[in-house]
């Protein structure tokens, strides 16, 4: 069994941690707060403190046969972005392939945000890059870093490039039920598909020194996806707006305005050739459980009311 530590071990890091632990694995978690900690520990996995950003901190990290760098930047600018992904990543590339015993694997977990736009066209592992705002550009740096820097450190890297993420905490079924929905394209994995690709990808030793997509079976029109889960949660459709009436509003920001004009359709065939098995292959399976959770809800209001 390998000892595997995950940086920034948040949402899908704290998944990812579990999954392994449950194959018999040593899981150290890393995260900077005093609650990130806890939530490691509570987990079930072994909490280490350091930041990324602080070369210094790494240094009493523990020896691990695999990392897995799951930081986040918190939602904040490029600069932000390039403190963690480029240079925190280097960091710990740096600490760790100076080490007596360096890791033979790491993970980057990284964004199908650096595709740029592909007017709705499929895009895989082979597709060029043509990231369009200045984080994403970070990111595709970011990607040539995990691989490129780790190999001359003696690291066998991969990228394993996420869509959108969803899953407990992050269904966001307000956003689809009540509306307005701008048309679009939506690539998504479910959290533990996410997790459980990272832990296929080393348990199964492949794709080192490479790029894998982490997406679901089936991108989605965001209207039809909106109107399914309506019906699934027996409300009205909710508005639907185009591109360009959205684009109409004059304090839409410049990023958002780039993320509407992005579009694409993420394929998982290598993730799927190289035998990966989602647990949650489309939306129908992953949303299973909040539309469940919204109409149990939904059945307690209106006996709630009767009552009264």
């Amino acid at each position: 069994m390998a000892h595997a530590l995950v940086l920034g071990c948040g949402y899908v890091g704290l998944e990812l941690g579990r999954q392994l632990a449950e194959s018999g694995h040593d899981v150290t978690g890393v995260r900077r707060s005093d609650d990130g900690l806890a939530a490691v520990e509570s987990a079930g996995l072994s909490p280490a403190r350091a930041d990324v950003t602080d070369p210094g901190s790494l240094a009493s990290l523990p020896d691990a046969d695999w990392l897995v760098f799951a930081a986040s930047s918190g939602g904040r600018g490029a600069e932000a972005a390039r403190r963690v992904y480029v240079e925190g990543l280097q960091n710990v590339i740096d600490e760790y392939g100076g080490r007596a015993s360096p890791p033979d694997r790491l993970v980057y977990t990284s964004s199908t945000g650096v595709y740029g736009d592909h007017g709705g066209d499929w895009v895989d592992e082979e597709t060029p890059l043509d990231a369009t705002t200045d984080k994403t550009r970070v990111l595709a740096e970011a990607e040539r870093v995990a691989v490129e820097d780790a190999s001359a450190a003696g690291i066998d890297g991969t990228v394993a490039r996420f869509a959108g993420l969803y899953g407990p905490d992050r269904y966001r079924l307000d956003r689809y039920l009540t509306g307005p929905v701008t048309e679009g394209y939506l690539n998504m994995v479910h959290r533990d598909d996410a997790a459980g690709a990272v832990r296929f990808l080393l348990e199964a030793d492949v794709a080192r020194d490479d790029v894998v997509l982490v997406v679901d079976d089936e991108p989605v029109d965001k209207w039809s996806f909106a109107d399914w889960l309506a019906d699934e949660c027996g409300v009205s459709h909710p508005p639907k707006r185009t591109k360009e009436e959205r684009l109409d509003d004059p304090d839409l920001s410049e990023a958002a305005r780039r993320r509407i004009l992005t579009s694409k359709r993420c394929s998982n065939d290598r993730l799927r050739e190289l035998g990966y098995e989602f647990a949650y292959p489309t939306y129908r399976t992953g949303y299973r459980a909040a539309i469940d959770a919204f109409r149990e809800s939904a059945d307690d209001s209106d006996a709630t009311s009767d009552a009264e």
